[in-house]
């Protein structure tokens, strides 16, 4: 007789926690390696289009509500942790759906990352800055706000959202 596996149980969870935590760690230790080589400020050339700087967000993206007042810190952490908490009940539920507990994944990964910076540092540390003239009109110098690995696991996150959205809808 087959078993049915439980879309509710805990066993489907595990491994989508094992690739938050290895992105998680990525992050945190991209971060570590700003901290310990730059100041706040510092800024190292790569490419024509691209620089490592070290960055202190004390908002949200784009620094939204930066300056606050000290405030949205405690707001961001307690927002991400009621946010891990949920996406840790909708991994539970839907793991075995590979498109949306990708996306989970990758959000609570930077979700947590960032908390943790919050927490650590009282900001969030970015250090990826790219910038093009093209984008003068929108950035300052046609820099767009730098960012860090959990961002980059927010946004994907997001749009792998997006994507299994639009699936399920044209499957229905």
């Amino acid at each position: 007789m087959a078993t049915r596996k439980s879309s509710s149980g805990s066993s489907g969870l595990w491994p989508w926690l094992g690739i938050a935590l290895v992105i998680f760690l990525l992050d945190q230790f991209t971060k570590t390696l700003i901290v310990g080589f730059f100041q706040h400020g510092d800024s190292r050339h790569v490419t024509d289009f691209f620089n490592i700087v070290r960055a202190h967000n004390t908002g949200a993206a784009f620094s939204f509500l930066a300056n606050a007042g000290g405030w949205q810190r405690w707001f961001f952490v307690g927002l991400g942790a009621v946010a891990a908490g949920f996406i840790i009940y909708m991994l539970r539920q839907h793991g075995q759906q590979k498109l949306f507990a990708w996306a989970l994944t990758l959000i609570l990964a930077g979700a947590v990352g960032n908390v943790v910076d919050r927490l650590v540092y009282g900001y969030v540390v970015d250090f990826l800055d790219f910038h093009w003239s093209w984008m003068s009109p929108l950035f300052p110098g046609g820099h767009f706000p730098a960012f860090n690995v959990a961002d980059c696991g927010i946004s994907i996150g997001a749009a792998l959202l997006i994507l299994d959205e639009v699936r399920r809808v044209r499957k229905s």
